[in-house]
C-alpha cells in the first residue's frame, strides 16, 4: 500500500511540474530609445511579482514569464512600459524620454548630488554625448555656446592654441577672471603659460588642453556665487564640473564587459580666408615698388591704371619686372654680389601677374581621433570599472603647427563591505604642441615676431611659394623687399619652432563609509601633477627681429603640483513627517607648488645645431612659489512638504601668502526654491505642469597670487669678477610690497523660475543676477622718488547685472507635425550681462593691452563699463566735429577729458578727469545659441547656430587688408572725409584711395580699426546614422552609428567688409583679462568629417 501510494505521490508530482512548465515560457528581445539605441540596465519586472532581469549591454534581455502576465519596463530619465505577454516569444520595447525625470538629479559642488527642483540657483548641464565625436580636441572650444552665460574666445585657429573660459562676465581688473575646472571632484589646473606675453609672441596653450571631450561622461556648469561656495575662493568665477567616464561608476554596473570604440577623421581648413583682390599689384599710388602694399598698377596693360601707364616704366610691355632677387641691392651687396641667389636671377624676367600666394602658404590639415572605452562589472555589481584610452593626432592648416596628445584612463568603485566604498580614478596625458612663431602685428612687419603678420599682406605679385626662401650660403631669410627687411614666412616655418610636450596626471580616490542608516563620512585625496616641457628656438641670420638676426634657444619646465584633500559628515534625516535636512560639514586643503627651471641663450654660433652649448649667452631661467589654501565649511538643506526648499552655506578660507590679519574671509550663501505647483495641484494645469521660483545670495573672495605684501629680492647668476672672482648681484624688485592688501569682496544676488508649459512643449529656465565687487587689487604706478615703478592696492568697485534665459522647445508638438518617429527638439539659450566701474580713485588705469596709445589696451574708468577699448582717436574740436588735416587726413588725438557723469567735456574744464580716448566697448549686447535636434527612424540630423550681437573690436587684420589694397578693388574713386579744417569750415579736401587706407585707416587713429564684432555662425552641423538592431544580430556589434560632422562652416560678421572675411572669435592678445583686439594672430579653423561608433 506504501508503495502504491509513492507511485501515486510521484504521478501526481510530476504532473504538477509538467503543467508548470507548460505555463513558462521565455521570452526576450530588445530594448531601445528612439533614435535606435540600445538601452542598457532598464529593469524588467513581472508585474505583482518580485521576479525579473535587465537588459544587457546590447539591449538583449531574456526572462521566464507566464502568459498573460504583464512586464515592466523601467529605467531612470524613461516613461515605463508596459506589454502584455502573448503567444510571442520575442517583444521589442522603444523607450521614451521623460522630461521630468531627465531633470531630477544634478551634480553640484564638491560632487553633491541634489535634486533640481531643490537648487535655488541655475546650473547649466552638458551631456556627454554632445562632447563625444566633436572636430575639437580642446574640451573648453567643444562647450562652446552649449550653455548660456558662458564666454569662450579662442586665441586663434591654430591647433592647441590658448583659450579664453569666462562664466557671467569680469568682476575684476587685475585679478584672475578664468572659471574653475573641477575633474571628477578635484580641482583641475587650468592655467596658460604666460611666458612672453603677446607683443613679443606666446604660444601656450590652456592647460585643459589635456582632458578628452570623448571621455566625459557628464558637465555641470555652476554660475553663481551661491552655487559655488563650496568651493570658496577658487569658486568665485563660476564652476565647470567635469564627470569622467572612469569617474562617474555607480553601484551597478553592466553585467558583462561592455567595449565601445569611437574612430573620427576630419579635415581642418582656414575658415577665414580673405577675398583677395587680383586686380592690382605691389606698390604705392599706382605705381610699381616691391612693397609691402598692394597700391601698385593694375595687372592689365591698358587703361588709365593699366601698367603700361605706370611712369615709372619698369614692366615692359611683355608684363614682366626684373627678378626680385635679381634687382636686390641687399643681394648684390651680399658677399660682394658673389653669391647663388644673385648670380642665378640678375637679369631673370618676372611675371606681373597675381599669385595666390597667401591661399597656398596654408594647407587643408586633418584631425584624428581615436577612443577606446571599456566598462564592466562583477556579477553582483560591487565592484566596477572603466578603462578609457584616446588618441589625437592634429595637424594644423598653418605648416609648422601640430598637436597630438594620448590619454589614459582607468576607474574603480568597489563596496568593500556594508559600510566601506572605495572609487577612484587617474587620468594621464602626454599632449605635444608644436607652431611657428606667433605674435601681434599691426600690418607693418611686425610688434613681434609673426608668421600670420608677414603673410596676410603678402602683395599679389609676389609669389611666395615660388621663391626661394633661403640665403645657400648662410641659411638666412630672403624675401622680395629691395633691402631684405621682411622675413620670409616660409623661413620662419622651416628654421623657428614654439612647442611644449606635457605629462600630466590627475587622479583622485575617495572612501565613503556609512555609519547608519543617516550619516555617512567621506574622505577624498585629488592629486593634479603636470610636467610642461617648452621649447623655443630659432636659428640664426634671420632679418627684423634680434631673436631672427642672432638666433636663441629657451628650454624650461614647469613642473604643477596641486594636493586636494577633502573630508566631510553627510546627513540625512526627516525631522518630522512634512520636514527633511540634509547637511554636509567639512574640511579641504589645497596646496599648490610651482617650480620652473630653464636656461635662454642668444648668439648661435653654428647655423643649424640647436643645442645651448652652441650660444655665445646663457641665461638661467627659475622660478618657485608654493601657496597653501585651508577651508571649513557647512552646508544645510531644509526640504518641507517637497515644495518648499531652503539651502544655507557658508565657508571660511585661509591663504598662506597674505599676513594673519588678512588672510581670511567667511563667505555664507543662502538659497530658497519654491514649487507653486507642487504646494498646489490647482497651479497645475494643461498649459503650466511645473513652476519653481528661486532665489540666492552668494558672497567669494578673491585672493592675490604670488608674494605681494613682502619686498622681493632678484638674484644673479655667478659672473666672471676678475681679481674678485666669481660674483653674485643682487637687485631689489621694482615692485613695492603692500602689507595692508586685502581680498577681494564678492557677492550676488539672483532670481531665476523653472518652468514647464504646454503639455510639456516648452521648458523655461531663467534667471537675474546682480553682481557686486569690491576692494579691487589693482596695481598702481609709483613716481620714480620712491625708488620703486608700481605697487599693488585695493582700490574700486564693480558691479554688473545679467539675463541668462534658456529654453527648451519641442518643436513639433508645437507646430503641430504628427509623423510617425519625427520629432525636433530646439534649446535657445540667451545671455545678456554687463559690468560698470562703480568706484575708482585713479583717473583710469590701463590693466590689458597696451599703454601707447596707438596700439590701445582695455580700461577701467569709473562710470564707463569695465574694459573699455582706449587708444587713440580721430581729432575733435570742442563741437565733437572730426578735424581733417592740411593733407586731407584725419588728425590723432591721444587724450580726452570727462567730467563726472562720464561725459566728454573740453580739455581743462575744472572738476573734470583727464583719460585716453574710449574708442569701443568689447562687451556683446547679446549671445544666442540655438541648439537643435532632428530626429527620424534611425536618422539624427543636429545643428547649432549661434549670435553674438555687438561687441566692439580693434581688427587688425581687416585693418590691414584694407590699408595694404589686399581687398580693395576700387582704386579710381576720391575721397572727402567728412569734417571740418582746423579753421572750422567744412573739409572740401580730395585724397585718393591710398592715402584714405593707408594714412587713414591703417596707420591713423587706431578709432578707425575698431568694428562691430556681431557675428552669426553655424557652430556645428551633424548627421548621423544608427544602423537598426535587426541589421547587427549576426555581427559582434551591439550598436553601430556614423557620423558626418562640421565646425565652423559658415559664418558672417556682417557689420565688417565682407572681402576680409573676418571671424571676431579671436583673443588677440592671448588668455586673461583683454578683450576686443585682433592683431593678425591667426585665422579661424573649420573642421569637417566622419565618425563611426561601435559598441561590443
Amino acid at each position: 500500500m506504501k508503495t502504491k501510494f509513492s507511485g501515486i505521490l510521484t504521478l501526481i508530482l510530476a504532473f504538477v511540474v509538467q503543467l508548470t512548465f507548460a505555463q513558462d515560457k521565455a521570452v526576450s528581445g530588445t530594448v531601445s530609445d528612439e533614435s535606435g539605441m540600445p538601452v542598457a540596465g532598464v529593469n524588467i519586472i513581472v508585474q505583482g511579482t518580485s521576479s525579473g532581469t535587465q537588459s544587457d549591454f546590447d539591449g538583449n534581455y531574456s526572462i521566464m514569464v507566464d502568459e498573460g502576465a504583464v512586464l515592466t519596463f523601467s529605467y531612470v530619465g524613461y516613461t515605463t512600459e508596459t506589454r502584455s505577454v502573448g503567444s510571442s516569444d520575442t517583444i521589442n520595447v522603444t523607450m521614451s524620454e521623460d522630461v521630468a525625470q531627465l531633470e531630477e538629479v544634478v551634480v553640484t559642488a564638491q560632487g553633491i548630488t541634489r535634486e533640481r527642483k531643490a537648487l535655488g540657483y541655475a546650473v547649466s548641464e552638458v551631456a556627454g554625448e554632445e562632447m563625444e565625436q566633436r572636430t575639437e580636441g580642446d574640451v573648453a572650444r567643444v562647450l562652446s555656446g552649449k550653455a548660456s552665460g558662458v564666454n569662450i574666445t579662442s586665441q586663434s585657429g591654430t591647433s592647441g592654441s590658448a583659450t579664453n573660459v569666462v562664466i557671467r562676465g569680469y568682476t575684476s581688473i587685475n585679478g584672475n577672471n578664468q572659471a574653475l575646472f573641477v575633474v571628477d571632484g578635484v580641482p583641475f589646473s587650468t592655467e596658460t603659460n604666460a611666458q612672453g606675453g603677446y607683443l613679443g609672441g606666446n604660444l601656450g596653450s590652456s592647460r585643459f588642453l589635456d582632458l578628452d571631450p570623448n571621455n566625459i561622461e557628464s558637465v555641470n556648469v555652476l554660475k553663481g556665487l551661491a552655487a559655488a561656495t563650496l568651493y570658496g575662493t577658487a569658486g568665485k568665477n563660476g564652476v565647470i564640473v567635469i564627470t569622467t567616464k572612469s569617474g562617474s561608476l555607480q553601484n551597478k554596473g553592466p553585467k558583462k564587459t561592455e567595449i565601445t570604440v569611437n574612430q573620427s577623421y576630419f579635415v581642418n581648413e582656414m575658415a577665414s580666408m580673405p577675398d583677395y583682390q587680383n586686380t592690382y599689384g605691389g606698390g604705392f599710388d599706382q605705381s610699381f615698388g616691391w612693397f609691402f602694399s598692394n597700391w601698385g598698377p593694375a595687372f592689365a596693360a591698358n587703361g588709365v591704371d593699366g601698367y603700361l601707364n605706370d611712369p615709372a616704366g619698369i614692366i615692359d610691355a611683355e608684363g614682366t619686372v626684373e627678378h626680385p632677387y635679381g634687382s636686390s641691392s641687399f643681394l648684390n651687396a651680399f658677399n660682394g654680389g658673389n653669391n647663388v641667389l644673385n648670380q642665378q636671377y640678375t637679369g631673370v624676367r618676372y611675371d606681373w601677374r597675381p599669385y595666390e600666394s597667401v591661399e597656398n602658404f596654408f594647407r587643408s590639415g586633418s584631425v584624428s581621433n581615436t577612443s577606446i572605452n571599456i566598462r564592466g562589472a562583477s556579477d553582483d555589481g560591487s565592484i566596477s570599472y572603466n578603462v578609457n584610452y584616446g588618441n589625437l593626432d592634429e595637424e594644423g592648416f598653418t605648416p609648422g603647427n601640430g598637436l597630438k596628445r594620448n590619454n589614459l584612463s582607468i576607474g574603480g568603485r568597489a563596496k568593500l563591505s556594508n559600510k566601506f566604498t572605495v572609487q577612484g580614478s587617474m587620468n594621464y596625458s602626454n599632449t605635444q604642441f608644436v607652431s611657428p612663431p606667433v605674435a601681434a602685428s599691426r600690418g607693418n612687419g611686425t610688434l613681434g615676431w609673426s608668421t600670420f603678420g608677414n603673410v596676410f599682406f603678402t602683395p599679389r605679385n609676389v609669389d611666395l611659394m615660388g621663391l626661394e626662401y633661403t640665403i645657400p650660403e648662410n641659411g638666412g631669410s630672403i624675401y622680395y623687399r629691395n633691402g631684405n627687411d621682411i622675413i620670409n614666412p616660409r623661413w620662419s616655418v622651416a628654421n623657428s619652432q614654439g612647442g611644449q610636450n606635457v605629462n600630466r596626471v590627475n587622479s583622485t580616490v575617495s572612501l565613503s563609509y556609512e555609519i547608519n542608516d543617516n550619516l555617512s563620512l567621506t574622505y577624498r585625496y585629488g592629486l593634479d601633477w603636470y610636467n610642461e616641457r617648452n621649447k623655443d628656438y630659432s636659428n640664426k641670420n634671420g632679418v627684423n627681429f634680434n631673436d631672427a638676426i642672432f638666433g636663441y634657444l629657451r628650454t624650461w619646465d614647469n613642473n604643477v603640483a596641486i594636493h586636494n584633500h577633502f573630508m566631510s559628515l553627510n546627513g540625512s534625516y526627516d525631522l518630522t513627517d512634512d520636514i527633511g535636512l540634509t547637511f554636509n560639514v567639512g574640511a579641504t586643503s589645497n596646496r599648490r607648488t610651482y617650480d620652473r627651471e630653464g636656461t635662454s641663450s642668444t648668439g648661435q654660433i653654428v647655423y643649424g645645431v640647436i643645442q645651448h652649448f652652441n650660444y655665445e649667452n646663457q641665461t638661467p631661467l627659475s622660478y618657485h612659489g608654493a601657496k597653501n589654501e585651508l577651508g571649513v565649511f557647512g552646508s544645510a538643506d531644509l526640504d518641507y512638504k517637497d515644495y518648499l526648499f531652503v539651502t544655507l552655506q557658508a565657508r571660511n578660507d585661509w591663504v598662506s601668502n597674505l599676513p594673519t590679519e588678512n588672510n581670511s574671509m567667511l563667505y555664507p550663501s543662502a538659497s530658497v526654491s519654491f514649487l507653486p505647483t507642487s504646494f498646489d495641484e490647482n497651479f497645475k494645469s494643461e498649459n503650466l505642469s511645473y513652476l519653481k521660483v528661486r532665489a540666492s545670495l552668494g558672497s567669494s573672495a578673491g585672493f592675490p597670487g604670488g608674494y605681494p605684501t613682502v619686498n622681493t629680492v632678484g638674484q644673479s647668476t655667478n659672473v666672471n669678477g676678475g681679481l674678485n672672482g666669481g660674483i653674485i648681484t643682487n637687485s631689489v624688485s621694482n615692485f613695492q610690497a603692500n602689507p595692508d592688501l586685502k581680498p577681494e569682496l564678492l557677492s550676488e544676488l539672483e532670481f531665476g523660475l523653472d518652468a514647464r508649459v504646454w503639455k510639456n512643449r516648452i521648458g523655461i529656465n531663467a534667471s537675474y543676477f546682480e553682481r557686486t565687487s569690491k576692494d579691487l587689487i589693482v596695481f598702481k604706478p609709483l613716481p620714480t622718488s620712491t625708488g620703486f615703478t608700481s605697487t599693488q592696492d585695493n582700490i574700486g568697485k564693480i558691479e554688473g547685472d545679467g539675463i541668462e534665459v534658456d529654453l527648451d522647445l519641442e518643436m513639433f508638438e508645437i507646430l503641430p507635425v504628427n509623423v510617425d518617429g519625427l520629432s525636433w527638439n530646439t534649446r535657445v539659450n540667451f545671455t545678456k550681462s554687463q559690468s560698470t566701474v562703480a568706484e575708482q580713485a585713479d583717473d583710469q588705469i590701463v590693466f590689458a593691452g597696451n599703454t601707447a596709445t596707438w596700439v590701445g589696451g582695455n580700461a577701467a574708468i569709473q562710470g564707463q563699463p569695465l574694459g573699455v577699448i582706449v587708444g587713440s582717436r580721430v581729432e575733435r574740436d570742442d563741437n565733437g566735429n572730426m578735424v581733417v588735416n592740411a593733407s586731407g587726413s584725419y588728425g590723432t588725438q591721444t587724450t580726452m577729458a570727462i567730467d563726472a557723469n562720464g561725459n566728454e567735456v573740453p580739455i581743462g574744464t575744472e572738476g573734470s578727469r583727464q583719460i585716453t580716448p574710449i574708442i569701443g566697448n568689447p562687451e556683446p549686447d547679446y549671445v544666442m545659441n540655438f541648439i537643435n535636434t532632428v530626429k527620424y527612424k534611425n536618422f539624427t540630423l543636429g545643428w547649432q547656430l549661434s549670435h553674438t550681437a555687438g561687441g566692439d573690436i580693434v581688427a587688425k587684420t581687416v585693418a590691414t587688408l584694407l590699408g595694404r589694397g589686399g581687398i580693395v578693388e576700387d582704386r579710381k574713386n576720391t575721397f572727402v572725409l567728412p569734417g571740418v579744417r582746423q579753421d572750422g569750415t567744412p573739409n572740401t579736401l580730395q585724397i585718393n584711395n591710398s592715402t584714405y587706407y593707408f594714412s587713414n585707416v591703417l596707420f591713423g587713429p587706431l578709432e578707425l580699426n575698431v568694428y562691430d564684432g556681431s557675428v552669426v555662425r553655424l557652430q556645428e552641423l551633424s548627421l548621423s546614422y544608427a544602423f537598426p538592431q535587426k541589421f547587427l544580430d549576426k555581427t559582434p556589434f551591439g550598436a553601430l552609428s556614423l557620423t558626418a560632422t562640421g565646425f565652423n562652416l559658415w559664418y558672417d560678421a556682417y557689420n565688417t567688409p565682407d572681402a576680409a572675411n573676418f571671424d571676431p572669435n579671436v583673443a588677440g592678445v592671448g588668455v586673461g583679462n583683454a578683450r576686443g583686439w585682433d592683431f593678425l594672430n591667426g585665422p579661424s579653423s573649420k573642421r569637417y568629417g566622419i565618425s563611426i561608433k561601435a559598441s561590443f
